[in-house]
This record gives structure tokens, C-alpha cells and sequence, in this order.
């Protein structure tokens, strides 16, 4: 920073690098990062979100809370502003009294760990730090992104699913080289992969399907909108929730017409024998055919006996979308994708087999050396107490409760605090009314927030958080060949401070300010944590540049790029099943889990089977006769920046897609407001008028902040006001967004 004079400096985050321009103490424009060839359009708003109106400009305590501790206006709005000591005074003293009183499993650390793509101010390892230092502190298991695969796929194939997703996997290179066909179950969404944890710099995605075209590649998106593969890709539409009943008819082709590879079935898995009796109908009647799966899928016997063969007879490779497990039974399509792709016996080939996650974030399909990233430590966590991320509310409203999860009888513990940093539940939740309500039962909750979120509202103490423009920081992402310093660009808006600070703070107060910071400030925080890069990358032959030149360069790529080598694990697996077993009890890949069937789930039993949601097409009503789908959002990271964007004129509400014969009967036209409920809830949303989606279906975006508590319409949109709270089953516990209902109106 240098007085008013205008700088650009380059700048990293979860979408991407880009140029900072900024003029005295204000970001005034962002630009293009030069080398990426795909550059993200999320920047632009930069600008107007980091100087937004509804910054949280200095402490606030929530007055009713402060007089009675009531709980129950939450939302209220009615804030008394003390100085940083009075506030930091305040917390400290609720934090020590909880921890006293109730101990610290009363105490739940909630954090989802996108705010900042910074590896010092990571918001997650800050809060999760702290709490440890003060005791420990509820955990949660998984993401909203993958907790219900997080949680199926090691019993399929015996490896952790992030590892089997960024390290098992094909690259694109390999796909490109291999592949003849492939079959994307919910697409490859471009979109989507314009964000990565950490971020990604070359936004390659688009790019490489340009050169799966020009080799010809067979490339089908299955799914209920065209739109969630690139252009060019042949369409197959096909009902939400009824993935599973494809893949078992095709499966069923496979075994009825000789094309199943019953020798790899016989050396590479197990259970198989038990799987094929569900799959002719010896067992329950029904033999789960193409004319069985039809009428669930809205795909033709034909159509599917065509794919089925042409499977079979290409190297192909089946890809599963993220979004496909977080519905209810989730579970089911993730484990029957991996037994359709046994049933071909492509696993570990170069291009074939099934891969999970393609094009949800960008990181996934690079293959380069890996060189890690820059983690603060966060100590050991004496509270053994972990929840399923997606069972927050569950654990809120039923404290002492039993619940299910991963062949566990467990506990909700009784929860009086919540602390929490980085993320904002009241987006990624589901059935936000129910969340709301839950929210009501803590005696106390704290935020650090750059913002008035939804989340921030319903707090009782809020502490302003500097964003990642505001502070000095390294970008680094364990999925990224590039290397940031990131700059402080402006100094902090209002009275805002980083997480850092707010946490020594605490810490210093709570007796454990030594052991929390060590005796670093954040500068020499970020040159200890530094050198851990560079001395992982003397030890691969890395050429990773000082800290003090990396400040000067402002980047650098570095040279991780890898001769095409094949992914080890499947591989050798293939080579030599006996000599490289998988870690799964059978050392192979089960169709049949015995560990699973011990659990005796009714919804989630011994092998893959169709179980129909509860709600999706096959129950519609004249209640609610439409399935609604709720993807990510293109113009931002969740729910980020999203204030500025509800600025832009027509941004807000959110719009949704409905086929022309859907909007026809209800009046509906191209920008015309509307009204979306169901039983749950009601918000407004723009419609757009298409036949890019599948008639019976809606789609609306998720990321637009949720509105004030009790209003009969969530004016700005958010499906998750819609969605329910339910579990995908037992095993999973993962969240069932793409499990809803809901009818449209014209307002």
C-alpha cells in the first residue's frame, strides 16, 4: 500500500488468480490473470463486496442477549456496538463459563473452511485451533459437498474418498488419450470447476473437452439439464434421484446379453454372487431390466440397451457428479456406479472404469507432482464427540438423542455454545426454517464474520473479520502447480481484524495466549509455515523460491508437471490383486459389503439397490408436482459476495429454469417473478423459460442469502428454504438437498 496512488497486484482465492487494482485505501477494479485461459467472471464484483454497506463495521452484541440472554429473537437486528476490549471481555467470559459449567463437549466448532483461500488465515484451522487450546470442542465429520460419499466409498474400494478422488483418478491428459466413450452421470459441469479449495489458476476444463471433441470422444451427460455438460455433448435426459435404476438396467443388459466381464467380476471383487439374484428379480420378483427402469428414469428400453452395448464394446470411463450423493439414498448410485464399472472390468485401465467428482471442483484431472500445502497446526481436540456435517440442526434440536451413523449408535451431545468462523450454515443448510429454529436452542453463539450474513444475524456476538484483501497471506493449493503471495492490499474496512487476532484475543484471556500464538505474529507465522514448502520441495527436486523473492515475484509456477504416469493404486491393483490388495476387509472391490450388511439398514442394506426418495418425480403431487434441484451457483463460491451481487439490478431473486410445458399451464414467461413453496416454505425467484431441462423439473441456484426469520417469502431465492433436512440414510447421514418437491406461481 502506498498512499492514493493507483497499484495492481495479483492476488489468489478459490476461483482463480487475478489483478487487484486498487487506488488509496479502496480495490477499485480486478482483471484477468494473464495465464489462465478460461478466467472466471466471480471478481468483477470484488469491488462493491469488500466495500459493501453490509460490512460489519466494529463488535456487536446482540442487546436482548446481553440484558437476559434470551435466544429467541435471533435475527432481531438490535445491536449494541463495544469497544474491541469490552467485546473480546464479553466472549471470553461466555466461553469460560460454558466450558466450566457444561465442559467442552457443550461447545461446537462449527467452520466450512472456504473463507479464505490464504493458507495462514484459513478460518477453519484458526477457530479449530483455538478451541483446542481452550479444551477441545464438537467436530463434524465430512462436507456438505461429499459427506454421504465420504462415508460409502472406503467400504467399496477401501481408500478415503478425497484420496480416491485426487489421487486415484484419471487426469484428463489420460482421458483424452484412453477414452472412447464417456458416460457422465449428473455431467461436467464448467462452471463448477471455475472454483477448487484453494484454488485453481488455468481453468482447463472447458478446454479439454474441446479436445475430446476433435478426437471424437462419445461424450453422454445424463442428467435432467443439458446445461451441466459443455456444449456439443449428446443429452440423455433422465428424472433426478433415479440414476441408480439406469445404471442397474444397464447393468442388466450387461448380464442377459453375455457382456459382463465375469472373469475380472471373479478376481477383482466380491459379492457379486450375492448382487446378481437383485438384479434378475430372483429375489424380490422384479428383474431390473431397461422396460423395469423406464418409467423411472424417462429413458427408452432402447436407449438404454444402445448404451448399454456401446459401454461394453469402447474403452469408456463412467463419471459420477457430486451432486448425485447428496440426495436421499445417495449412497446407492456412488456404490452401483463402481459395480456397473466392474461389470465392464475397465477399473484400471488407463481412461476406463468410473470417477467421481469431475468438473465439481477444478483441481480434479490435473496430474502433476505433489508438493502439499501450508497448514497451521491445530493441536489435539479432547472432545471425542463428532457429528455428520449435515446433521447440525438434528444435533441442535435433539440434545441426549440417539442417531445412526456408519454401523455407530451415537449421541447428539447438548450443545450451549457455537463458535463459529469461515462459512455460513444458513447457505449450505438444508430446510432453513428448521435451522432457524434450531438456532434457538444455544444459550450463546459467536461469529467472525466480514459480513451481515444470515449467520451473522442470528449471532449473539459477531466480530468483524478483515477479508483476504486486507491482509498478508500465501495462496496455495494442493491441486495447483502456482504459488501466490497475496499481498495486503487495503488496510482493514472498518474496526475489522483478523481471525488471528480475535483468537489471540480470546486466548490471552482465556490463560492460554503463549500456547496459542506461540510468540508469532502472523508475519512470522507465515515465513514458519513457509519454509515447510520449501524444504518438501528440496526433497523432490522442487525449485521453490524464498519468501522474500516470492514477495517480489508476487507468483511464481512452479515445475510440477509429471511425465503421464499412470494413477498407482488402481493399477497395480489390476496387475497383481494378491500382491497389491485394496484395504477393504475382502482386499477387493465389494458389491457385497458384509460390514455394511452387519449394520442391518433397511436403507442402505449389503449391496446397491433402487430405493425411491421420498420425494422426486415418482411421487409428485398436485401439491407439489415439479423436483427441484438446487446446483452451485455460476456467479460466485456458495454464498460469497453475494451482497453486491443483490445490488446489481436484475440479479435478485435468483432466477430458476422451468421447461416451456411446465410454464406454459401456469402462465409462466421468460422474467417473470414467481412464487416456489411447498410445505416447508415459500421464496421468490426470476423464471427463465427453456427446454434445456427436463419437463417435471425446476432448477434453482443455490447461493443467495437468506431472508429475515418468520417472513411468509424468502424474497431473494434460496432453495434451501425448500430442501429438506433429512439424512440420505443411516450410513451416510449426508445431506439430501435434490430430494424436494415444490410447485411455481406467477406473481
Amino acid at each position: 500500500m502506498d498512499g492514493n496512488k493507483r497499484q495492481r497486484r495479483v492476488t489468489s482465492s478459490h476461483w482463480g488468480a487475478f489483478e487487484v487494482e486498487t487506488e488509496g485505501d479502496r480495490i477499485i477494479a480486478t482483471h484477468p490473470f494473464g495465464p489462465d485461459p478460461s478466467p472466471p467472471a466471480i471478481p468483477a464484483i470484488l469491488p462493491a463486496a469488500v466495500h459493501h454497506a453490509s460490512r460489519v463495521a466494529r463488535p456487536s452484541v446482540r442487546r436482548a442477549w446481553l440484558a437476559t440472554r434470551d435466544r429467541a429473537g435471533r435475527g432481531d437486528g438490535d445491536y449494541v456496538t463495544p469497544p474491541w476490549d469490552e467485546a473480546l471481555d464479553i466472549a471470553a467470559a461466555e466461553i469460560d463459563r460454558i466450558r466450566k459449567a457444561h465442559g467442552n463437549s457443550a461447545i461446537y466448532g462449527g467452520s466450512y473452511g472456504w473463507a479464505s483461500a490464504g493458507r495462514f488465515h484459513h478460518a477453519q484451522g484458526q477457530v479449530h485451533r483455538f478451541l483446542n487450546m481452550i479444551g477441545g470442542y464438537v467436530a463434524s465429520f465430512g462436507s456438505y459437498s461429499t459427506g454421504c460419499a465420504q462415508s460409502i466409498m472406503p467400504h467399496v474400494f477401501g481408500e478415503n474418498f478425497l484420496t480416491l478422488t485426487y489421487e486415484v483418478q484419471d487426469s484428463y491428459a489420460t482421458i483424452a488419450q484412453h477414452t472412447e466413450t464417456l458416460v457422465m452421470f449428473g455431467g461436467i459441469n464448467p462452471k463448477n470447476s471455475m472454483v477448487s479449495m484453494g484454488g485453481i489458476t488455468e481453468h482447463q476444463t472447458a478446454g479439454w473437452f474441446d479436445r475430446f471433441a476433435e478426437k471424437g470422444m462419445t461424450r453422454i451427460n445424463i442428467g435432467p439439464q443439458r446445461g451441466d455438460a459443455p456444449e456439443g455433448c449428446d443429452w440423455l435426459p433422465c428424472r433426478p434421484g433415479s440414476d441408480t435404476a439406469l445404471m442397474l438396467a444397464l447393468a442388466h443388459v450387461l448380464e442377459a446379453e453375455g457382456l459382463a466381464d465375469h472373469a475380472f467380476l471373479d478376481r477383482y471383487t466380491t459379492g457379486y454372487d450375492r448382487f446378481r439374484p437383485y438384479l434378475k428379480g430372483e429375489v424380490d420378483g422384479t428383474p431390473k431390466s431397461p422396460e423395469w427402469a423406464a418409467p423411472l428414469t424417462g429413458i427408452s428400453p432402447e436407449q438404454t440397451r444402445t448404451l448399454a452395448r456401446r459401454m461394453a464394446s469402447t474403452r469408456t470411463l463412467i463419471t459420477v457428479a457430486w451432486s448425485l450423493q447428496r440426495a436421499e439414498h445417495g449412497e446407492q448410485p456412488y456404490w452401483m456406479s463402481a459395480v456397473l464399472a466392474a461389470m465392464l472390468g475397465q477399473i484400471g485401465l488407463p481412461g476406463g472404469g468410473v470417477g467421481y467428482g469431475y468438473g465439481a471442483i477444478g483441481g480434479i484431472g490435473k496430474d502433476f507432482k505433489p508438493l502439499g500445502g501450508m497448514t497451521l497446526p491445530q493441536g489435539g481436540n479432547k472432545v471425542s464427540d463428532v457429528i455428520p456435517v449435515a446433521r447440525v440442526a438434528d444435533m441442535l434440536l435433539n440434545p441426549g438423542q440417539p442417531y445412526d451413523f456408519n454401523g455407530e449408535r451415537r449421541t447428539y451431545p447438548d450443545i450451549r455454545l457455537v463458535y463459529w468462523a469461515g462459512g455460513n450454515p444458513f447457505h449450505h443448510h438444508q430446510d432453513l426454517n428448521r435451522l432457524h429454529a434450531a438456532w434457538t436452542r444455544p444459550e450463546t453463539i459467536i461469529v467472525n464474520e466480514p459480513w451481515w450474513t444470515a449467520t451473522a444475524q442470528r449471532a449473539d456476538i459477531v466480530f468483524p473479520a478483515t477479508t483476504p484483501y486486507e491482509r498478508e497471506d500465501i495462496g496455495r493449493s494442493p491441486l495447483d502447480d502456482y504459488l501466490f503471495h497475496m499481498p495486503q492490499l487495503i488496510p482493514p474496512v472498518g474496526e475489522a481484524r483478523d481471525d488471528y487476532a480475535i483468537f489471540a484475543g480470546l486466548a490471552e484471556r482465556l490463560g492460554v495466549g503463549d500456547a496459542f500464538t506461540e510468540g508469532r505474529d502472523p508475519a512470522a507465522w507465515i515465513a514458519h509455515l513457509y519454509a515447510g514448502i520449501t524444504a518438501r520441495g528440496a526433497e523432490i527436486g522442487i525449485a521453490v523460491p524464498s519468501l522474500d523473492a516470492l514477495r517480489a515475484m508476487n507468483w511464481v509456477k512452479l515445475d510440477l508437471a509429471t511425465d503421464e504416469q499412470p494413477k498407482p493404486v488402481l493399477r497395480r491393483f489390476r496387475a497383481d490383486p494378491e500382491a497389491a490388495p485394496l484395504k477393504t476387509p475382502s482386499g477387493k472391490i465389494e458389491i457385497f459389503s458384509e460390514r455394511i450388511d452387519s449394520f442391518g439398514y433397511d436403507d442402505c442394506p449389503g449391496h446397491p439397490v433402487w430405493l425411491p426418495p421420498k420425494e422426486w418425480p415418482g411421487a409428485a403431487t398436485t401439491a407439489a408436482p415439479l423436483h427441484l434441484v438446487s446446483p452451485q451457483p455460476g456467479d460466485k463460491l456458495h454464498s460469497q459476495l453475494e451482497a453486491a451481487l443483490a445490488d446489481v439490478a436484475g440479479a435478485r431473486p435468483e432466477t430458476i429454469l422451468i421447461h416451456e410445458d411446465d410454464a406454459a399451464p401456469r402462465g409462466i414467461a421468460s422474467g417473470d417473478l414467481v412464487r416456489v413453496f411447498n410445505a416447508r416454505g415459500a421464496v421468490r425467484a426470476r423464471a427463465r423459460v427453456t427446454g434445456d431441462i427436463l419437463t417435471g423439473v425446476v432448477a434453482l441456484p443455490t447461493g443467495a442469502w437468506f431472508g429475515a426469520p418468520g417472513s411468509n417469502m424468502d424474497a431473494n431465492g434460496n432453495p434451501n428454504v425448500l430442501t429438506r433436512d433429512v439424512g440420505t440414510s443411516r450410513l451416510g447421514q449426508g445431506t439430501s438437498a435434490h430430494s424436494a418437491l415444490v410447485e411455481v406461481e406467477r406473481l
